[in-house]
């Protein structure tokens, strides 16, 4: 494979995840409409999970072969990005007011979580029973916010109905779902073969090239949601999904540890680790004041981002 060909196929790879991504996202979250699940479930659960789709068979696909720097790159990698430039972008399109109670909850959940994979890698190695954890915390965020999405105002409940708007039979969602998952699945063999062969030819580490390439590549379906729901002023949806995916991921390399064990750098401990933490700590103070995050605040997330992707590539 030359250099041209690898990186025509992470950009081709990229796009089908991103397309697979969305398919997914719409044919789940209509489908589960049309079924009568509240529109909130949906998008703290569904829409969260289908965002995080592209992770997880990235993930899956690297671990399968043998590419642990892979699976951990693109998923702290992603938790960065997710706060860092996806909610940097919509917080300056539109300054993001959150009225969710269940939002407020989510985000000492997430930093959690962070606090207990980073405690967990000190193993260097991530398996069977760490897997089992981190995929029962999971479980029970989910169970968590089904149950909690029912205590939400009626306008978060209007907000979410009209981002998610029905279009179509069941059939056709399922079709969507199919596609979806079809372009999720060889768009990931496409990154992760192309990623670990550009990584090679031009002498960076796997870690490098997926914390900042496939991570930005994964993160393209939460950027997409992001971007028109801040168009539509839907504040609630952006932080909900930025939120819910970074749980998400941290869930499904626990489903991904459980299937094949992760192997951890030791040098991941020492920087971007750290990193994912101080990014998953500082939303806490940023949303807390005044209950919004301001066009000001999304510059400085940008800024920091920038920052962190600076100091990975030099």
């Amino acid at each position: 494979m030359s250099v041209v060909l690898s990186i025509v196929l992470f950009i081709v790879g990229i796009i089908m995840l991103f397309f697979g991504g969305e398919g997914l996202v719409k044919g789940a979250s209509r489908l589960a409409h049309i079924l009568g699940i509240s529109p909130v479930v949906i998008g703290l659960t569904v829409v969260a999970f289908g965002t995080s789709a592209p992770e997880f068979v990235v993930s899956l696909i690297a671990s399968l072969q043998g590419s642990s720097d892979i699976v951990l790159g693109n998923i702290i990698g992603s938790n960065i990005s997710n706060i860092g430039l996806i909610l940097g972008i919509g917080a300056l399109i539109s300054p993001l007011i959150i009225q969710s109670k269940l939002i407020k909850v989510e985000v000492p959940i997430m930093i959690i979580l962070s606090l207990i994979l980073y405690g967990l890698a000190w193993s260097l190695n991530l398996g069977l029973l760490q897997g089992i954890f981190l995929f029962s915390a999971l479980i029970a965020f989910t169970l968590y916010s089904y149950f909690g999405s029912k205590k939400e105002p009626k306008l978060i409940e209007k907000e979410y109905e009209e981002f998610i708007s029905e279009d179509g039979t069941v059939w056709k969602q399922v079709l969507l779902i199919v596609l979806g998952l079809a372009g999720l699945i060889i768009g990931a063999r496409f990154v992760v073969d192309s990623a670990i062969f550009i990584a090679r030819i031009i002498g960076v580490s796997e870690i490098v090239i997926s914390i900042t390439a496939v991570a930005i590549g994964t993160s393209l379906p939460e950027l997409s949601t992001t971007i028109i729901a801040a168009m539509k002023k839907e504040h609630d949806i952006i932080v909900g999904n930025i939120i819910g995916s970074n749980i998400f991921n941290i869930g499904i390399l626990g489903l991904v540890s459980i299937i094949n064990p992760v192997k951890v750098d030791s040098a991941l401990l020492r920087f971007e680790f750290p990193v994912m933490l101080f990014f998953s700590i500082m939303i806490l103070p940023i949303m807390l004041t005044g209950k919004r995050v301001s066009r000001l605040e999304g510059i400085l997330l940008l800024v920091l981002y920038a920052v962190f992707i600076y100091m990975t590539v030099r």
